[in-house]
Parts: structure tokens; sequence; C-alpha cells
């Protein structure tokens, strides 16, 4: 197989990332003018519901998408999400109140669901030496673009000729758009590389094989445990700031998508490098830059708790960004190297239903929290009391090669 085919299927994919997360961060971003027009979402708590809601579709739904992308095609189930994706988008900016919108974000959770354990999966098979860390990098650089994209739209959402309908109507097109060239040059994987004579493990079955790894619980939880700075950082972070320096919505947006997902890519960049040289060396190379990732969220979250103005608070943001992307680029490489290929999509899908769900109880969490008038510094600092258990996770993790 070409060294290009390679990459191409990493380029063809990194649209769909984006696109996924430009919606989530659109609607953290445009959460006051939201919230301005449909007046039935009376508080935080209502609004961390809708947040959770989602989420914890998107979990439940994550194994039996990562199942069905070990059993049959994972192109199919690729393509079938970005269609239903941007339908629910689409419909996302019809929403009259806040049932129809928390129905629209439920079904969301649904197609979301199959994309990203198929997507990784995919890109695993395809990069079966030590280049791992750097596709996934690539993948979830596209993530963090729609990440910083999404946070712009909280300009939008104030504009008065666009509007936060117009940002989802807009999204789902182009979703639509894509959905067609993708389709027509995504493949699966050759039979060379993912074996025709690979066992077909029934759910079951593949559960207990999984559960029957104690590394691979001890990177569920390490997974599970940084959905908390994670999803606090994608769902509130541009109200924490809009609140804490009384700035207007878009700045908040801007200022919480921007410069973290920027620092973001430096970490993607140099921890895919980094890892993919150093497990060469070492087979715990993958879980080494992880785990220095990780710990640079701890002093990040503090200093972001307690930062006295906007420069240093993005100072800090910036450095969550580095290390986030540091762990970012080698969960699925570090999958790899504890189960088998047709393993692959099913362990991810666990992983993001363990930590999708805690990520709902976060979101809930936080907005009860802000309605008991709990500060944003002291929900940062206990983000950070988590982390410094997480590094130690992770450092108990024993890899078995450079791929399976």
């Amino acid at each position: 197989m070409g060294k290009n085919t390679l990459w191409l299927v990493v380029f063809l994919l990194a649209p769909v990332a984006l696109l996924n997360y430009l919606d989530r961060q659109m609607l953290a971003s445009m959460k006051f003018s939201v919230m301005a027009e449909l007046v039935d979402i009376k508080s935080d708590t209502s609004w961390g519901v809708m947040l959770a809601q989602f989420k914890w579709v998107y979990a439940c739904l994550s194994p039996i998408g990562g199942y069905l992308a070990d059993r049959f095609s994972r192109r199919g189930i690729i393509c079938a999400s970005l269609a239903a994706w941007s339908a629910i988008t689409w419909w996302t900016g019809q929403a009259t109140g806040y049932a129809e919108l928390l129905t629209a974000r439920t079904l969301m959770g649904v197609s979301e669901a199959f994309y990203i354990p198929a997507a990784l999966a995919l890109i695993m098979d395809y990069h079966t030496g030590a280049t791992k860390s750097r596709a996934t990098g690539i993948h979830t650089a596209a993530i963090y673009i729609g990440v910083i994209l999404g946070g712009f739209s909280g300009f939008v959402a104030d504009a008065p000729s666009l509007g936060w309908r117009w940002a989802f109507h807009t999204a789902g097109a182009l979703g639509v758009l894509y959905a067609l060239p993708l389709f027509l040059l995504l493949r699966d994987a050759p039979r060379a590389v993912v074996s025709e004579t690979a066992p077909q493990n029934s759910p079951l079955s593949a559960l207990r094989q999984l559960l029957g790894n104690p590394s691979f619980l001890l990177l569920t939880a390490y997974f599970a445990l940084a959905a908390w700075p994670g999803w606090m950082m994608k769902d509130w972070m541009p109200a924490m700031l809009k609140s804490q320096f009384e700035i207007s919505q878009g700045r908040a947006g801007v200022s919480a998508g921007l410069y973290v997902n920027l620092a973001g890519f430096v970490g993607l960049f140099l921890g895919g490098l980094w890892a993919d040289r150093l497990v060469l060396k070492t087979v715990r190379g993958r879980t080494l830059v992880s785990a220095v990732g990780m710990a640079l969220i701890i002093p990040a979250l503090f200093g972001l708790g307690y930062a006295p103005t906007l420069t240093v608070a993005i100072c800090f943001l910036a450095l969550f960004g580095l290390g986030f992307g540091l762990f970012d680029c080698n969960n699925m490489p570090i999958l790899s190297q504890l189960v088998r290929p047709e393993l692959r999509a099913t362990g991810y899908g666990l992983m993001n239903f363990v930590s999708v769900s805690l990520g709902g109880f976060a979101d809930i969490g936080v907005g009860k929290l802000r309605d008991a008038g709990v500060t944003f510094p002291v929900i940062l600092s206990l983000a950070a009391c988590l982390v410094i258990a997480n590094v130690f996770l992770v450092l108990r993790v024993r890899p078995q090669g450079v791929s399976l």
C-alpha cells in the first residue's frame, strides 16, 4: 500500500471530524443567544441537562457503533454518520423551544456515536507501523479547528443579519456538500491489511476480552477522568470567561476556543512526533508522552481559575491546550498496543461510553454548582485534583508492542 494512501484516509476524515466538533462548540459559544430566544430554557441546570443528554446518548451508543465498525464496513458507517449529522445540524437551527432543541441534541448523539470509533479504527488499519500517533494527531487537529471555528460563532450569533440559526443551517449544508466526495473517495483498508480470517467476535465475547484486560481497564479510567476538564473546556469555558472578565459573548467564545486549540496543535505535532519516535526505544513511549501532557493540565487548571486578567487566563488556556494535545494524539495508538485490530473500534467505543457519560454528569454538576453560587475557580480546582490522580493511572498501563 502506497505511502500516499496511508495519509489520504486521514485527510479525507479530517473534515468530518471538524464538522462534528464545530457543531458542539457552536452551541457552547452561542449559549446566551439561544437562551435569550428559547425562553423556556430557564437556568444553567436546564442547559447542563441538554448538554448531558447529548453526551449520554452518544456514550451509550458508542460501544454499539464501535462493534458494528469492527464487524462491517467502517467506511459505510462513517458516511452514514455524516449524512445524519448534516440533517440534524440543519434541524437544530429550526428549534422553537427547549423540548425540540433537546430532541435535536439527542439525535445528534446518535449520529456522532458511530463516527469516532470507526474513523480512528480505520486510521489504525492503514497506519500499521510507527506513524499511529502522528496520523491520530492530524485527525485530532481537525477537531481542534472545528472548536476554533465554533468559537467564532458567538460573533455570528450577535450579528443582526445572521444569528445562531443561520450558523446551524450553514454547517448542515456544508456537511451535505462533503458527503458525496467522501463516499466516492474513502475506502476500507485492503484485506491484506485487515485479515479476512480475523475472528468474528460476538458482542459478549468482545466485551469479555476487553474487560478481562487490566491495561484496557486502566486506559479506560484514564480516558474517562480526562473528560471532566476536557468537556468543561468545550462546554463551559465561554460562559466562564464572559462571567469572570465581563466581556462580550463573541470575545468570550473566541478566547475560549482559539488559544487553547492553537497551543493544542503544537501539542499534537510534538506529541505525535515524540511518541512515534519514543515508542521505537521503549514500548511505553506513548503512555509516557501522554502522562507528560496530563501533568501540564494540572497547573493550567489552577492558574486559569485564579487568573487576574484575561491575558493571564489565555496563557493558562494555552498551557492546557499544549498538555491536552499530547494526551489527545496518543489514546487510540495506546489502545492499539493493548487489543487486536478487530477489537479496536469496540474498545474505543467502550472508552467513549465511560468518558462521555462522566462528561454528561460533569455538565449537570457544573450547572448545579453555578446555580448554587459556587465560583469558577473552585470548580476548576476540583477538576485539577482529578487530573493529579489521572497521571498515576496512565503510568500503570502496560502496552504490549508498537502494533498488533
